[in-house]
């Protein structure tokens, strides 16, 4: 009998009203990354991004076969030992220890790893490396990662050929959705730029070769039904539990 591979999730810390009285903090998780995770034949865990969770991330990583960076809000500067910027968005520093402290374990590891949008950043932050804090800054005004009217912007990425992230894309270029104001600046230790967009100025997917699957890509594959990255990434998982 085949067993369900288990996909690692830290959640989003936000602010939520429901029922009738109800407007607490809460700890939640959109539903197209549980979904699109569900449709590859995985199951999501997720773990709250508390101060536990950032001095023993094994209490998540005991129990998964893969871990899975969701997209959200800025990394805050000073994990990258940058100054506050105006454009910085509001930040959650206790989530930002807790997945850097849970992407360090999983590399040491070996566990199957997926960052997506912020996630990428953050696998970057946690490996030393830096983010453009306002991407628009750096492309002379050009907002075409970023969302407008309610939508997900699309734009080209071409992806290196031969590489882990081409073997998730299933192809070496494609139409992205994406929203991102922040970028990848100066790769972290051991991580190669493997995508690109806007002629090549921003840095689209990284990855670590050798050993187990570490690849992140700045858009979001979840939101497209026809991507193979997460179905490809949950396989990996699979294949890393037997």
């Amino acid at each position: 009998m085949s067993v369900t591979p288990v996909i690692g999730v830290c959640g989003i810390r936000t602010r939520a009203r429901y029922g009738e009285v109800w407007d607490r903090e809460v700890t939640m998780l959109p539903k197209v990354y549980s979904a699109a995770v569900a449709r590859a034949g995985g199951a999501c865990l997720v773990a709250l991004p508390d101060g536990a969770l950032a001095a023993r991330p094994e209490l998540l990583l005991d129990r998964v076969d893969g871990l899975l960076l969701a997209g959200g809000a800025d990394i805050a500067p000073s994990s990258y030992g940058a100054p506050d910027h105006p454009r910085t968005g509001p930040t959650d520093p206790l989530r930002d220890s807790a997945e850097i402290a849970l992407t360090r374990v999983a590399i040491e590891r070996g566990v199957p790893l997926l960052g997506i949008c912020r996630g990428m950043e953050v696998l970057n932050v946690a490996l030393g490396g830096g983010l453009v804090p306002h991407l628009p800054d750096a492309l002379d005004g050009d907002r075409s990662h970023l969302r407008r009217d309610g939508e997900f912007a699309e734009h080209p990425v071409r992806i290196v050929a031969g590489t882990r992230t081409a073997d998730l894309v299933g192809a070496e270029e494609v139409v992205v959705q994406s929203h991102h104001h922040q970028a990848v600046a100066g790769l972290g230790e051991g991580l190669r730029a493997t995508a690109f967009a806007s002629e090549g100025r921003v840095i689209e997917a990284v990855e670590r070769p050798g050993g187990a699957l570490v690849v992140g890509v700045q858009w979001h594959p979840e939101e497209d039904p026809s991507s193979t990255v997460i179905a490809r990434f949950v396989a990996h998982a699979a294949a890393s539990r037997s």
